[in-house]
């Protein structure tokens, strides 16, 4: 959800501003191809061949993905990802997995307590163990993760930069934010994981 909704004809410079701010290089090279993809989710044919290349991308790393029919009350059970989803949520829950330590992987919701999709909030809220001031940096780092690879993939990942909110505080922190985020990413070696995940979709 957006929580400061911009309107569309403002987007524009809204993006100069936020890119403006952007004092660290690094950080401005990477919101460059963020920028340059769709402020709109994909839909039908388009939509589920980047679906398919979010499974190609879970396959890299190495995540368990439920076969087709299944219907889990999580987007991670501790066990394996739900693939029925759109790709931006399976590329941030992807994300989630390989910033989470092993010990992590193996509860709902990887320990950070329900998220905005799951259907079984109870049982994720009881599995949660991560504090709550270190979900927001954990949940930071995700999105910004999945964002990466979306752009990468040449998916709409300026529609998720938007929806996860990442110019609320656009006069005051965003850009800052983002380039502490990025920043963080850099120093646990995975700002340039997306790069090499670019590829055919597969069948």
């Amino acid at each position: 959800m957006i929580l400061t909704p911009i309107p569309r004809d403002r987007l524009g410079a809204a993006l100069d501003r936020f890119a403006a701010r952007l004092d660290d290089s690094a950080a401005r090279a990477a919101f460059a191809p963020i920028r340059a993809t769709a402020p709109d989710r994909a839909t039908g044919a388009a939509a589920e061949r980047h679906r398919r290349q979010a499974l190609a991308v879970a396959r890299h790393f190495g995540v368990p993905v439920h076969p087709p029919g299944t219907r889990p009350g999580f987007n991670w059970d501790g066990t394996a990802l739900d693939g029925a989803t759109e790709a931006y949520v399976i590329l941030h829950e992807v994300a989630h997995f390989v910033l989470a330590p092993p010990e992590r992987r193996r509860l709902i919701d990887f320990g950070l307590g329900p998220g905005p999709d799951t259907r079984e909030r109870t049982a994720a809220e009881q599995a949660a163990v991560v504090p709550l001031i270190e979900r927001e940096s954990d949940e930071a780092e995700a999105s910004l993760l999945g964002i990466l690879w979306e752009a990468a993939l040449g998916q709409p990942a300026l529609a998720s930069f938007l929806d996860q909110n990442w110019l609320e505080g656009l006069e005051r922190s965003a850009a800052a934010h983002f380039s502490d985020v990025f920043a963080s990413l850099q120093r646990r070696g995975l700002s340039e994981t997306a790069l090499p995940l670019v590829g055919p979709t597969p069948p």
